[in-house]
């Protein structure tokens, strides 16, 4: 203490932090340090040695300009990337990246990566890292797939390949009838392997089980829409109460589908603006709402673009009933362009010649193509030779 009180003094009243980045020849300023008016601080010799705050700012430099140079961050990520991992050398980040890079990562998906999970730039790429990925290829997925799903979700990463990843494969094994199945769901939702399965899947899959949903429905629903049984437990169990309260049948793939669609906040909010523009634009009763969507799930799961844009053609060009489309609530998923227009086209024309009576949308618009033109075309070619070409665009049915 007596040295420092006999040591010259410097007085200081602010002084600021700064950076000086060598791939944006800039000087960055980051912080602006204030004292007490007359503070006096000891003056410290020139010749000792870095203190740790030294050392640490210089390592912060290093860290944020290997982040702009070698993983293609911009200066701004870079600088809050290294608020959560900082490195002395290149080492350890220089084997990571070729590591990456030679399972397929393009430089894209390494920024992405590094953006969300820097601390990986820490990992162990030979005992931690590469074990994960020979994983991943030794039940079929491919380094492009793998470079998509991971740049997605690093998270995935992280995981404890013995404790979380294969574990939760063979928990969904017992449930998927293929690999392909469980790629299909990787790809639309990595949490189906880095969550806790025994906080909320599992209980989720028992209790579908236990009502007698069927196997193959299951598999259907992780498949396709993973995010529901990924809900919380009793979130999950109140939607599948509400639709047992519906009269939707367990064993029926509508049950898994009307499940999906009660679930989660952003779910059941679709859920309402669609029951709002069938009620209020196009005169459904409730009952007739809950007819269409016993019918098909999903229809409470489309934008109110598409719905209108559906109706519209259905209703003001084609004359249809609006109550027609609650009996095939399908014609609303088509493709106007593709595959409404195209096939209505030759029915009206069929009407119009007497060869057809009516107008059904359950024969018409679900039918592949090759029964639809099987049954509405090739079948009149001689009564009506251009049925093909006005099915194709090509003729004006009115010319027919």
């Amino acid at each position: 203490m007596d040295v420092v009180q006999n040591l010259p003094c410097l007085r200081i009243d602010s002084f600021a932090v700064s950076y000086f980045s060598p791939s944006k020849k800039s000087l960055i300023l980051k912080d602006t340090i204030s004292f007490s008016p007359g503070l006096k601080i000891p003056r410290v010799s020139l010749e000792t040695q870095p203190s740790a705050c030294e050392v640490s700012t210089k390592q912060e430099s290093f860290t944020i300009d290997y982040l702009v140079e070698s993983c293609g961050l911009s200066l701004e990520d870079a600088i809050a990337a290294s608020q959560k991992v900082q490195f002395p050398s290149p080492d350890r980040p220089d084997s990571v990246l070729t590591l990456l890079r030679n399972n397929g990562f393009s430089e894209t998906q390494v920024s992405s990566l590094v953006r969300k999970r820097p601390s990986l730039l820490l990992a162990d790429p030979t005992s931690t890292l590469l074990p994960k990925f020979e994983f991943f290829y030794s039940i079929g997925l491919s380094s492009p797939d793998l470079a998509r799903i991971f740049s997605k979700n690093p998270t995935i990463l992280t995981r404890s390949l013995e404790r979380q990843l294969v574990p939760a494969y063979d928990f969904l094994k017992s449930i998927y009838l293929s690999d392909e199945k469980i790629f299909t769901a990787l790809k639309r939702t990595t949490w189906i392997l880095t969550d806790d399965h025994s906080k909320n899947l599992r209980p989720n899959i028992e209790l579908l089980r236990e009502l007698g949903v069927p196997r193959a429905y299951l598999s259907s629903l992780l498949t396709h829409f993973p995010e529901a049984p990924l809900q919380r437990h009793e979130l999950f169990s109140k939607a599948v109460d509400e639709v047992m309260e519906m009269g939707f049948d367990p064993k029926k793939s509508s049950f898994v589908l009307a499940v999906h669609s009660l679930c989660g906040e952003a779910n059941k909010s679709l859920w309402q603006r669609c029951f709002e523009v069938y009620s209020k634009r196009w005169g459904w009763s409730n009952d007739e709402i809950l007819m269409a969507f016993r019918r098909h799930p999903h229809c409470m799961m489309l934008s109110e673009k598409k719905i209108m844009k559906a109706m519209d053609f259905f209703v003001n060009k084609m004359g249809l009933p609006s109550t027609d489309i609650v009996n095939c609530p399908t014609a609303l998923f088509f493709s106007l362009e593709k595959r409404t227009i195209p096939r209505c086209r030759v029915v009206n024309v069929l009407v119009s010649k007497g060869l057809k009576e009516g107008f059904r949308l359950n024969s018409v618009l679900p039918p592949t193509e090759k029964d639809f033109l099987r049954r509405f075309v090739t079948r009149f070619e001689e009564e009506v030779p251009e049925l093909m070409s006005v099915y194709r665009g090509k003729v004006d049915p009115a010319e027919v």
